[in-house]
C-alpha cells in the first residue's frame, strides 16, 4: 500500500478511483484468499483514515468461468467531500454514498455497476480468456461521469506479432474497443462524460520498430526441426563481430540497449504506438511523458529494469472521451498531471500509471467548489 499512501500524501484527492486488472494475480486460486485481507488492511491503514466511505468491487468468482473478468475497481471518498451519488442501473436513479461496502463475490447481481466480459470469439486462440470491463458512474456535485477499467487482449507471440503491421493482436484489441465504446455509449443510459482506465496492452508496432531499432542489421531465422515454423529470428551487426542486436521468440525480445526505452522516458518511440489513432475522434488522452509501463522485471531489486519478454509499451493508460477532456481541461496546468508511480521501485511487471485534476463543480454558481479527484491504474 506505500505507493497508495504516497499518492495520496502528494496529492490529498477527495476522490480517488483505482483500476485492477488480474486481481489475484497469474495464479489467483491460490492467492485469491489474499486479496479480501489486503482490501481489508488498505481500508483500516493510516493513509486511509480520512476516507470515510468506500465502494470495493472484486470480481474473484474464478469459480464461474463464462463470467470472471479478475477486475477490480475500487473508489475512496474523503470526509471533506460532503456530496457524492453513485448510480443504480437497475433503479435508473443515483444514491447517495454512505458507508464503505466491499462486493467480491458475484457482481453480475450488483446494480452499481455493469461488467461484461468479451465474447470468446473475440480471441480465438486464447482457450479462455479473463479480458472484459466494468463500468460505473458517479455524481460528483453536479458533475456526472462514468468511469470503466478495462483490460484488453494481449500480444500472444512476438514473432506472430511482427509478421505484420498493423499486427493481428492490434485488430483484435481494436474490435474489443470499439465494442466498449459503442456500449457506454449506447441508447440505454444518458450519455455522461467517461474516464477509461486500465490494461488496454496497446503495443509498439513491432513491424515497424523493429525496423528502426535493427536498421543496419542482417537477419537470420532459425527453424524448429520438426515443424519447420520460425523458432527465433536473430538480428546482427554487419561487421563488429556480428554481435546480435536483437532475439526474437515468441516470448523473448532481447535487445542489446534497453536504455532506448527509458532515455528521454522512450518518448521518442510513441511515434510506433499508434493503436490509438483509429479512435482519434472518440478517445482522448493528455501528453506521455513517462517510459513504457511495461513489461518491468519482478525482481524487487530491478525496479528501473525491464523484462526481456515483450517489447517495452505503454499498456497502461488513462483515456476519457471529448466531453471529459474539457472538465479536464478547464483545470490549470499546475493542477493535472498525468504520470507513473514508483519509478525507481518494483511494483510488479505493470508500472501503475495516475491522473490526478481538479474537477471545478458548480460553475457559475455561487458556492463553486473544487474537488480533487486522482485516478490510479
Amino acid at each position: 500500500h506505500s505507493s497508495v499512501g504516497a499518492q495520496l500524501n502528494s496529492h490529498k484527492p477527495h476522490f480517488l478511483a483505482l483500476h485492477c486488472q488480474e486481481v489475484g494475480g497469474k495464479n489467483y486460486e491460490e492467492s485469491m484468499t489474499h486479496v479480501d485481507s489486503f482490501v481489508k488492511e488498505l481500508l483500516s491503514s493510516d493513509a486511509m483514515k480520512e476516507y470515510n466511505r468506500a465502494r470495493v468491487y472484486l470480481d474473484e468468482n474464478y469459480k464461474s468461468k463464462e463470467h470472471f473478468t479478475a477486475l477490480g475497481s475500487c473508489y475512496f471518498i474523503h470526509e471533506s467531500l460532503k456530496n457524492i451519488h453513485h448510480f443504480d442501473f437497475k433503479a435508473k436513479k443515483f444514491k447517495k454514498v454512505l458507508g464503505k461496502e466491499i462486493y467480491s463475490d458475484t457482481l453480475e447481481s450488483t446494480p452499481m455497476l455493469e461488467k461484461e466480459k468479451f465474447p470468446q470469439d473475440y480471441f480465438p486462440e486464447c482457450k479462455w480468456s479473463r479480458k472484459g470491463f466494468i463500468r460505473t458512474r458517479w455524481l460528483l456535485a453536479d458533475c456526472a461521469f462514468d468511469l470503466v477499467n478495462i483490460h484488453l487482449f494481449h500480444d500472444a507471440s512476438n514473432l506472430v506479432a511482427w509478421e505484420k503491421s498493423p499486427s493481428v493482436y492490434s485488430g483484435t484489441r481494436q474490435k474489443a474497443l470499439g465494442y466498449v465504446l459503442d456500449r457506454i455509449t449506447d441508447q440505454r443510459n444518458e450519455k455522461v462524460p467517461y474516464f477509461l482506465f486500465g490494461d488496454f496492452n496497446f503495443r509498439l508496432d513491432s513491424k515497424q520498430v523493429i525496423e528502426s531499432l535493427c536498421s543496419s542489421a542482417t537477419m537470420q531465422t532459425v527453424r524448429a526441426t520438426d515443424t519447420n515454423e520460425v523458432d527465433k529470428v536473430i538480428f546482427r551487426e554487419m561487421d563488429n563481430d556480428r554481435k546480435v542486436v536483437l532475439q526474437l521468440e515468441k516470448k523473448l525480445f532481447s535487445y542489446v540497449n534497453q536504455n532506448v526505452f527509458r532515455d528521454n522516458n522512450g518518448t521518442p518511440l510513441l511515434e510506433f504506438d499508434k493503436e490509438l489513432s483509429v479512435f482519434k475522434e472518440r478517445l482522448h488522452e493528455l501528453e506521455i511523458s513517462f517510459p513504457p509501463s511495461y513489461p518491468y522485471s519482478e525482481d524487487h531489486n530491478e525496479g528501473k529494469q525491464y523484462m526481456n519478454t515483450r517489447c517495452p509499451a505503454w499498456c497502461d493508460r488513462i483515456l476519457m472521451s471529448a466531453s471529459a477532456k474539457d472538465l479536464v481541461a478547464k483545470v490549470s496546468l499546475g493542477s493535472k498531471r498525468y504520470d507513473n508511480i514508483g519509478p525507481n521501485v518494483c511494483m510488479g511487471d505493470h508500472k501503475p500509471v495516475f491522473l490526478s485534476f481538479r474537477i471545478t463543480t458548480g460553475t457559475g454558481k455561487p458556492n463553486a467548489n473544487k474537488h480533487k479527484c486522482c485516478v490510479l491504474q
